[in-house]
Order: C-alpha cells, then structure tokens, then sequence
C-alpha cells in the first residue's frame, strides 16, 4: 500500500524534488491535494505548502530539500537562489533576492543570487537579503535578518542585523 501512495505522489511532483522519506506519507498527500488538486502552487514541480508564496521557482537552484514546504515560507527568486545538500529551511522565512531602486520604486536592482551552502540552518522568521552568501555549515538564529554575506562556515550567525555569534565545529553527517 505504501508503495502505491509514493506512486501515486510520483504523479504530483517532479521526482528530483520528491522528498522520500523525509515527510510523512500522510503530510505529502495533504500537500498534494492542497497544491495541485485546489490550486495552491500549482505550477511548482515539488511539494510546497499551501501557506508559502515563491515568486520565480525556475530561479531556484536546489539539491535535497524541496523549497517552501515549511509553513508561511516567501521567497522572491527573481535574482537567483542557490542552495546546496541539507539546507533547511524554518518556518516563516523570508529569501528576498530582488530589492528596489530607492530614488525609483518601480525600478529593480539587479543582484548576485542568494547562495546558501551545505548543511545550513535557517531559523523559523528569519529575513536573507539580495546578494547574501553564506558559507557551509552556517545556522541563522530565528528572527535574523542578514543582510550581508558570511562566507567563511562553521559559523552561528544572530541578531539584526546579523553578526557572527559563535563559531562551530565542522559539521558531521551520518
């Protein structure tokens, strides 16, 4: 039976973007129906909740983890976004990778893309600006807001704006 269901999840999203075994069989159906049956995000290939909003999802570069699947998730990859293996993304994020003129609102900057790296940590509420890099192995403290790049890793980063908190030490997979 269980296999059935992961057949039939197959149908909804895109398989590269398809999170086996991460989420319960039960959550990808809600999700599915949500996004693809009632019209929620539809036109993204991989399981998003129906709570987040991603402007651009063809901007969007990523490896493991789908994108937006985590609660009330905005994302504006109008410049570009790069995430490496294991980044995870809180709940109630904010990637921002397109900004305005300030002498002209309705004028866009163009901007490098947001690139996080591997085995990164974004805490729920969180705020990640145009341009920003961060470095593997980097964890941003809930309610950040970075606006700048952090490129060296092994690294807690807090506050807003962000600063280097503690270091760490390199991570360790399974």
């Amino acid at each position: 039976m269980k296999h059935l269901i992961y057949l039939l999840l197959k149908a909804f999203f895109y398989p590269k973007y398809y999170p086996y075994g991460y989420y319960s069989i039960k959550t990808l159906l809600r999700i599915a129906f949500k996004q693809k049956i009632l019209g929620y995000n539809r036109k993204i290939p991989w399981p998003v909740h129906y709570t987040s909003y991603i402007k651009n999802y063809k901007n969007i570069q990523t490896t493991t983890e789908p994108v937006g699947i985590a609660m009330g998730t905005y994302i504006d990859a109008r410049n570009g976004i790069i995430l490496e293996e294991n980044v995870n993304l809180g709940p109630k994020i904010s990637l921002i990778s397109m900004n305005h003129d300030s002498n002209n609102y309705s004028i866009f900057i163009k901007e490098e893309p947001i690139i996080i790296r591997k085995n990164s940590w974004i805490g729920t509420g969180s705020i990640i600006l145009p341009g920003v890099e961060l470095g593997e192995h980097t964890i941003v403290g809930a309610g950040s807001v970075v606006t700048k790049s952090f490129k060296e890793g092994n690294q807690l980063i807090a506050g807003n704006p962000a600063k280097v908190i503690k270091q760490l030490e390199n991570y360790k997979s399974d």
